[in-house]
């Protein structure tokens, strides 16, 4: 899928994919490996998988003063 990999793109589970199109206005990236990328962490493989964001627990979040 790009000429940056050779012979090929490393699979979604490797995380070396690399960014071919970026939306940040819409909030999301498609990677070489055809993954999809989005803001909050979340992905959606080429295969139809989904992985979830990594969300951070409120309690965890800095509160400005």
């Amino acid at each position: 899928m790009c000429s940056h990999h050779q012979p090929s793109c490393p699979s979604s589970e490797s995380r070396v994919a690399h960014v071919v199109a970026a939306h940040p206005e819409q909030g999301w990236s498609l990677l070489c490996d055809g993954a999809i990328v989005f803001d909050d962490s979340g992905e959606l493989l080429p295969d139809g998988r989904v992985v979830a964001p990594q969300r951070v627990p409120a309690e965890r979040l800095a509160m400005a003063a």
